[in-house]
């Protein structure tokens, strides 16, 4: 997916009051204590895109951030220093070290979600004959963790477990985002707002983004929406996702994507809606019998 620019747009977000009880609540400001560090945030940005490329050039890295190529090239210098990347000088190429792996040795939510959901998932995929993604919410986007596409076929494409998905334009994102709690919604609709992804707009339009939510919760089931479908499969696949869902607690949510040429919205509403949100339930039974002892991100 195209990186954002590491700066936010000029101006607060909308401020726009919601439409439904049920609805987004206006991105409010909770400010933190002080301001954030530009050069870490720098530095940050520059590393993620070096871990996510595998191998990144300084200009690919400018292209991505929108940083100026002399600030990339300190700050990959320090990364160098601190060892988590190293530098091939014949390429002029970054790569990432294994001192990155040290980075997140204390998250294992992804591990959890992944073990539990990995039989369920491929009987599900064995039953409807479509691919399908379980995702979790990592604070601005839906992390998949598992998921039933095989290395071959007409799904097999480049969204692997670690995808990060877009929460408001994927079936992922939406179906989370609508059944997830007041609270926790609020305050990822104002992380959102910040930034300047085209794709986060709805952020800053709380009416529209309440009527979709609501619309959401009426039918039970979100749909990615079609420009999301456009940049990230050229316009060949939709699909729809419900929450993996256990009393008040989202856990994650589970999709199913189909070719648009292959299933309509009706047929697969008929055939396929039912047998997903069984597979959801099972999937919500499963973590809350295995959630005991463990510590749930908010």
């Amino acid at each position: 997916m195209p990186r954002r620019p590491l700066d936010p747009p000029p101006g607060p977000p909308s401020t726009e009051t919601a439409v439904s009880p049920h609805a987004v609540a206006a991105p409010r400001r909770h400010g933190p204590s002080f301001k954030p560090v530009v050069a870490l945030s720098r530095g940050l940005a520059i590393l993620r895109v070096v871990n996510e490329a595998g191998q990144a050039t300084v200009r690919g890295i400018h292209r991505d951030t929108g940083l100026d190529k002399a600030t990339i090239v300190r700050m990959l210098e320090t990364l160098e220093h601190e060892g988590y990347v190293m530098r091939d000088p014949e390429r002029a190429l970054y790569a990432p070290t294994g001192r990155t792996l040290q980075l997140s040795h204390g998250y294992d939510q992804h591990l959890w979600v992944g073990a539990v959901a990995e039989p369920i998932l491929g009987a599900f995929r064995a039953r409807i004959g479509w691919p399908s993604d379980v995702a979790i919410c990592d604070l601005d986007a839906m992390v998949v963790v598992r998921t039933s596409r095989g290395q071959q076929g007409p799904l097999s494409f480049n969204r692997k477990a670690g995808y990060r998905a877009s929460l408001l334009m994927t079936s992922l994102g939406r179906a989370y985002l609508a059944f997830c709690p007041a609270d926790e919604r609020e305050r990822i609709v104002a992380r959102l707002a910040a930034q300047s992804d085209p794709f986060n707009d709805l952020a800053r339009h709380p009416r529209k983004l309440a009527a979709l939510l609501d619309e959401v919760r009426r039918t039970g089931f979100a749909l990615m929406d079609d420009a999301y479908s456009s940049r990230e499969y050229g316009g060949l696949v939709w699909a729809f996702g419900v929450p993996v869902k256990h009393g008040e607690t989202v856990f994650a949510a589970i999709n199913v994507m189909m070719l648009k040429t292959a299933v309509t919205h009706d047929e697969a509403r008929e055939k396929f809606l039912p047998p997903l949100r069984e597979a959801a339930d099972r999937l919500a039974d499963a973590l809350a019998s295995s959630a005991s002892g463990r510590v749930r991100p908010g």
